[in-house]
């Protein structure tokens, strides 16, 4: 009778274990359908009895919705690119420690950046780089040059030829953007991003937009991470792409959410994806991402032609601050916006200006009274808003990492967001009217 009890608690006792593991594990990222469903059918094939159900939201969103969530309803993963939105859900305590999930073979650095989270909150699951994608047909039906670095894509031939994104829709544009940023310094990273908006044809509603357009011939080229420049190459689409010198090879990341529902399931999940044979779905053609394990690893699998990223962090002149980065995060995006996204057709005709009379001139806009105009114009439209000083303020940037639903701070940010929308629009009207001028001497 005691062995048939024993036998009774021992069954259900793995029933329990059972139901347990059995469970769904949601994940919220923004990467496209092609990973996702590559790696939801390999973790279901090795874990029988765990469903994977994807939310695909962009990082931003994807951070407001974890926060907006109650604790215990929550989804269970975060796994996107930006390495600063896994530092804004640390900072505000919305993830949860799984350090003993961690791969061992995983090196601690790329380069000079941490791959893991020291404090283990999150880790290194892919590697990414920051760089230009180009249709080479395109490039050659309109004698462009290939673009090489960040300054190619801002020369007059290449007005209206650019595709851009948002870094408030993409966290893989903010990344590119604070890449600029840091490696050209405030000011003139900004005269950069300016500069190439101007440039651009449109401002496309999400991150894959850009390399959408950039393989069906919509844009001639893009700022994109490398995993959709990859992608599409080794999918043998018309493109190429490029680590400009001014690139940084950052960890994309993956974390368990604090309040998750299902977080042993989660730690499951996460642990495949670091693993080896997580590891291995990066390398799939139509997914083309960089693994954290090193090549040695995986020997034998790593296609022919394949970009190594200890190589170009190795080449990168940008060693990238993940701290600058989170403390600005969300000043750079509100001053993207207003300053681009929502005037963009006032910078295009600024910079269709400014490019009109320097044509129509030639070398008189070297000197006099033109080239007094033209500098004004240039300023007017190219230089940011917010001075490096501004940027560097702690007590300005505690307005803009302060909390939204409280009424002054959001208040505040409103203000300064119309005040600076209208500054961009009145500035580029005033750098069409200093061109036109120019151009009349």
């Amino acid at each position: 009778m005691a062995h048939v009890r024993h036998l009774a608690l021992a069954l259900a006792l793995s029933s329990a274990a059972l139901a347990a593991q059995a469970g769904t594990v949601t994940v919220i990222t923004s990467f496209p359908k092609d990973l996702t469903q590559a790696y939801k059918n390999a973790f279901e094939k090795a874990n029988p009895g765990i469903t994977l159900e994807i939310l695909n939201k962009n990082t931003v969103a994807g951070i407001a919705y974890v926060r907006e969530t109650p604790a215990g309803q929550r989804p269970d993963v975060f796994w996107a690119s930006a390495p600063d939105a896994f530092e804004v859900l640390n900072r505000d305590k919305l993830l949860a420690k799984a350090a003993d999930i961690a791969n061992p073979k995983v090196p601690d650095k790329i380069g000079s950046f941490p791959i893991n989270d020291p404090g283990g909150m999150y880790f290194g699951q892919a590697l990414a780089g920051y760089g230009i994608m180009y249709n080479t047909r395109y490039v050659k039906a309109n004698k462009l040059p290939n673009p090489v670095e960040w300054k190619d894509l801002l020369a007059p031939e290449w007005f209206g030829h650019v595709g851009i994104t948002s870094p408030s829709r993409s966290g893989t544009m903010h990344l590119t953007a604070e890449t600029i940023l840091q490696g050209e310094g405030w000011e003139e990273g900004w005269r950069t991003l300016l500069r190439m908006s101007g440039n651009s044809s449109a401002v496309t509603e999400r991150s894959f937009g850009v390399p959408d357009g950039v393989n069906n011939g919509q844009f001639a080229a893009g700022p994109v991470i490398d995993f959709f420049g990859l992608s599409s190459k080794f999918s043998k689409f018309p493109v190429e792409f490029v680590y400009p010198s001014e690139t940084a090879i950052v960890p994309a990341n993956i974390a368990l959410i604090e309040g998750a529902k299902n977080a042993a399931e989660a730690k499951t999940f996460i642990k495949f994806t670091l693993d080896q044979a997580g590891q291995e779905v990066l390398l799939e053609p139509k997914i083309s991402r960089l693994p954290v394990l090193p090549y040695s690893e995986l020997k034998g699998k790593i296609p022919e032609g394949y970009p190594d990223p200890a190589e170009i962090a190795k080449r990168s002149k940008v060693h990238f601050d993940v701290d600058v980065s989170q403390s600005r995060y969300y000043l750079v995006q509100s001053l993207y916006d207003q300053t681009i996204t929502f005037r963009l057709k006032e910078l295009q005709q600024a910079t269709k200006a400014i490019y009109d009379a320097e044509r129509k001139l030639g070398d008189k806009a070297k000197s006099g009274k033109p080239a007094e105009l033209l500098a004004e114009a240039r300023k007017l439209t190219w230089d940011p808003l917010v001075n490096a000083k501004q940027a560097g303020d702690a007590a300005f940037l505690k307005t803009f990492s302060g909390d939204k639903r409280d009424s002054a701070v959001s208040q505040q940010i409103t203000q300064l967001e119309g005040e600076w929308n209208g500054k961009a629009r009145a500035n580029y009207e005033q750098a069409v009217k200093l061109a036109n001028q120019a151009a009349a001497l």
